[in-house]
């Protein structure tokens, strides 16, 4: 799972962005003044595990541990997570790499 962090310049731009991520079915997970936590949750591509599951029902049930597998790194590994802040450095007063909106959603709607 990677975080992705995301610039605001004020309360007013944290809410914008966190509106734009929500169209875009990302959950808010915590906020505060500061910053907001949204995450988005991926279940896998449907076409692959319908592949899976009818290799499992023709060739072999092993296949249906790759489909497990294979549902759970999506949901639990490739889910992004995205963190709108609107401090410059972290805590130890390195300052910040920031991702850019493109970045974030080409994550939420990959495949793998």
């Amino acid at each position: 799972m990677k975080l992705f962090i995301l610039s605001a310049k004020d309360s007013k731009d944290l809410e914008r962005i966190s509106e734009e991520l929500s169209q875009k079915k990302f959950k808010t997970v915590e906020s505060d003044k500061n910053f907001i936590l949204m995450k988005k949750r991926r279940y896998g591509n449907t076409i692959i595990q319908i592949a899976i599951f009818i290799l499992a029902l023709m060739v072999s049930s092993l296949f249906l541990i790759a489909n497990v597998v294979y549902f759970t790194y999506s949901y639990l590994w490739a889910s992004p997570h995205v963190l709108i802040t609107t401090e410059k450095e972290d805590e130890d007063g390195q300052k910040l790499e920031f991702n850019s909106m493109d970045e974030v959603l080409a994550k939420a709607d990959a495949t793998l």
